[in-house]
């Protein structure tokens, strides 16, 4: 039904209008009084094969939705409700702004990929801690996992770019159950740059630090997130800073800028210019770059694998490199509202017919 829907209505929709009509309908449909509730009974993961502890916390099924959707946090319960067991929202900035001018989301169907040029459009740290405080006092069945991912404020210099990550952790950190700093996208100038361990090191302390100091009581797992364009031997340096600094995992992979083996004609992929490209052709360099970040981490430090994900199949290809969680994005852009639940029942059904009896015992099963 909802390929048919896409095919005849949404894919002649402007990519970014489609988003605000389809994020309306999830939070009309699962927010509803009385409805929700009753979509998060039918839809949330509730198969034990797919529990999963990570991080200190309990995942009711390893599939989370990433970063990009739910920007300003605005549907986390109801994005849980559809069946992922953690959202990530973000990315936030520490100020405020509106992003890149439009258009900056371009659909590649025959990819079953996006690009986009977004540049963290947002509302800013401060505008999304009373809606996370507000969640945070009333919790509702179907809620998700809640991971915030920040991001540098394209006003800010480079040189001051600890300091504005340390202000949206003060600002988010006590609502979070994990933080996710974002170095990798391509569409705010010079943030890739941070990559480098000379630059991440004091930027994911002053993060840390700040987690610590606002989150009393309970510690604050943070991760790092990392481009796929990264060179195998930047990668391993980001892995061998991550035990350095003792960091809870790394999120790979975002976005590439790089157009090559793509199915959708040379003028298309022209016409949608520059941006970060999602979704299928992701999905080989990415399960490359979960192996590689799994032979150099320790074994209590994660891989939450991202990018290129868009069915059970190779969700579980992730879990088996040795991945303990998976996010999509584009997957969800492309499957619809019931997709969450679907690779979640087909994942545990995988699970089950090679004998595993949860998603850790599957964790790193190939390596």
């Amino acid at each position: 039904m909802y390929d048919a829907l896409f095919r005849t209505v949404l894919r002649h929709v402007p990519s970014e209008a489609a988003h605000r009509m389809g994020f309306g309908v999830v939070r009309a449909v699962a927010g509803a009084p009385g409805v929700g509730p009753r979509v998060a009974g039918r839809l949330t993961p509730s198969d034990p094969v797919l529990r999963s502890r990570a991080l200190g916390l309990d995942f009711a099924g390893p599939l989370g939705l990433a970063a990009g959707f739910d920007k300003d946090a605005e549907g986390i319960l109801e994005l849980g409700r559809l069946g992922f067991g953690a959202v990530e929202i973000g990315t936030v900035t520490g100020r405020p702004q509106p992003g890149n001018p439009t258009p900056r989301l371009f659909r590649l169907v025959d990819d079953r990929a996006l690009i986009n040029r977004m540049g963290f459009n947002n509302a800013g740290a401060s505008a999304a801690a009373p809606r996370l405080a507000a969640l945070r006092a009333r919790p509702q069945p179907g809620m998700p996992v809640l991971g915030v991912n920040i991001g540098k404020s394209k006003a800010v210099p480079a040189a001051e770019a600890a300091a504005d990550y340390r202000a949206s952790a003060a600002a988010l950190g006590a609502y979070a159950d994990y933080v996710v700093v974002n170095v990798s996208s391509p569409n705010t100038p010079g943030l890739r740059d941070l990559q480098q361990t000379d630059a991440l090191e004091p930027l994911l302390t002053a993060v840390r630090d700040e987690l610590d100091r606002v989150a009393t009581g309970r510690p604050v797992p943070l991760l790092v997130k990392i481009t796929v364009d990264l060179a195998d031997a930047d990668i391993d340096a980001v892995a061998d800073l991550a035990v350095r600094l003792g960091l809870d995992g790394v999120v790979a992979t975002n976005t590439t800028v790089s157009r090559d083996g793509l199915r959708t004609p040379d003028d298309v992929v022209a016409a949608a210019g520059a941006g970060g490209l999602s979704g299928r052709p992701l999905a080989a360099r990415a399960l490359d770059v979960v192996r590689r970040l799994r032979s150099r981490l320790s074994h209590r430090q994660i891989v939450i694998s991202v990018g290129g994900i868009e069915d059970a199949g190779e969700a579980y290809r992730r879990i088996r490199a040795g991945a303990t969680l998976v996010q999509a994005y584009t997957g969800f852009i492309y499957g619809g509202l019931l997709w969450p639940s679907r690779v979640h029942h087909n994942l545990a059904g995988l699970l089950r017919t090679d004998g595993f009896s949860s998603v850790s015992d599957a964790v790193g099963a190939d390596l």
